[in-house]
């Protein structure tokens, strides 16, 4: 099959999950073709990216190209979007183009197909800020429903998606609900003994989050927490890797707490796989999670994860069994379950054996991707 695949190629859960699930068809055989205005940042084995490692001869990457005109305010991402997509289905002859989020990626896919004026069929997979954002802009709700409904299949990342969209938004449309999955050849526990004596040369615990730093993640009540444990007499690192808006912020109150010495701002990296391994507790505590991602990557290394009682996350961190669910914005809570955590050692290996167990039992790539082909096999059908 001949997959065009759009997505945003930022450091979030649904630009990474465009991006493996590329990988993981390009390696079943089929054509994938990349669609977008910068290289995805963990497609590797293309252009500047490739090494005779990982190189992968049937995946493409197409630029969307931005022009800048004194006469319009904003930029026209959709409709470069929408051009780009006709210019690469035309030329390379796609099936389907896969988009990730209704606006403005499918919406641009309907533009194309309209131009098109051909069978080519659109696949839209919500992961959530979709529908967030018609809460925070009703006007978008039109377009939103329109896109969705218009699509010849639909995917969510969760069963908390698919119901929050057909319940809220009144979407008319079947879905097809699908969990992101992880790639235990990346994500598995592996031995960082060196970097956690790096990273905690005098023993102590190490806490880690992962995110892009958003409000509504909450990285705040996480870096709260973290105080009252420390402030109980535990010797603790808390590292915290990413990047976005709200960092800054959380820097400034890691000071004004009096942890700075203990937390490590690490930014983007690449190699999450060893930096999870070497910790021993994960904490997500977000306001709004249609999955999470970043915990389920955590499990996969072994690592109990800490998470808020959110959206899809309770579909993928099991209380009392794979770590502890709380209510979100509880941060006495939090600290509580991490306190516990790092002083009860054999209950925290516990629960890393049975996160590990989850990860792979429920939510691998050689699960999942089958799962996609079907849905676009029906597609084609359609």
């Amino acid at each position: 099959m001949n997959i065009g695949i759009t997505c945003y190629p930022t450091y979030g859960g649904s630009g990474i999950v465009a991006t493996e699930l590329g990988k993981s068809l390009a390696q079943r055989g089929h054509k994938v073709h990349f669609i977008t205005y910068a290289l995805p940042m963990r497609l590797t084995g293309i252009g500047n990216n490739a090494s005779s490692m990982d190189y992968i001869d049937n995946i493409f990457y197409h630029e969307v190209e931005m022009s800048s005109y004194p006469l319009f305010e904003f930029p026209l991402y959709e409709m470069a979007l929408a051009s780009k997509m006709v210019e690469v289905t035309r030329y390379e002859k796609l099936d389907l183009i896969h988009a990730h989020y209704a606006i403005p990626h499918a919406s641009a896919a309907l533009t194309a197909k309209n131009i098109l004026g051909n069978d080519m069929k659109i696949v839209t997979t919500l992961h959530g800020t979709d529908i967030t954002l018609v809460g925070l802009e009703p006007s978008f709700e039109p377009l939103m429903k329109y896109s969705i409904e218009r699509s010849d299949a639909v995917t969510s990342v969760s069963e908390f998606l698919k119901r929050e969209t057909i319940e809220n938004y009144g979407v008319n449309k079947e879905i097809t609900a699908i969990p992101n999955f992880i790639d235990t050849d990346v994500f598995r526990p592996i031995d960082s003994r060196q970097l956690r004596r790096l990273l905690a040369p005098n023993g102590e615990k190490i806490l880690v989050h992962v995110s892009n730093f958003r409000a509504v993640k909450r990285v705040t009540d996480a870096i709260k927490a973290f105080k009252q444990v420390l402030d109980k007499g535990i010797k603790a690192k808390f590292l915290l890797v990413g990047d976005g808006p709200d960092r800054s912020e959380c820097e400034l109150l890691a000071r004004e707490l009096g942890v700075w010495q203990q937390t490590r701002f690490l930014g983007k990296q690449a190699d999450l796989a060893a930096i999870l391994s070497a910790s021993d507790v994960f904490i997500i505590p977000s306001g709004n999670e249609s999955f999470g991602l970043a915990a389920l990557e955590a499990m996969a290394c072994g690592v109990p994860v800490i998470s808020s009682d959110i959206g899809g996350l309770t579909e993928v961190n099991v209380d009392g069994v794979t770590g502890y669910v709380v209510k979100t914005g509880d941060v006495n809570a939090l600290a509580e379950r991490l306190y516990k955590l790092f002083t009860e050692e054999p209950l925290r290996k516990q629960m890393g054996v049975d996160a590990l167990a989850h990860a792979i039992g429920n939510f691998t790539k050689e699960q999942l991707v089958p799962k996609y082909e079907e849905v676009y096999e029906q597609a084609m059908k359609g």
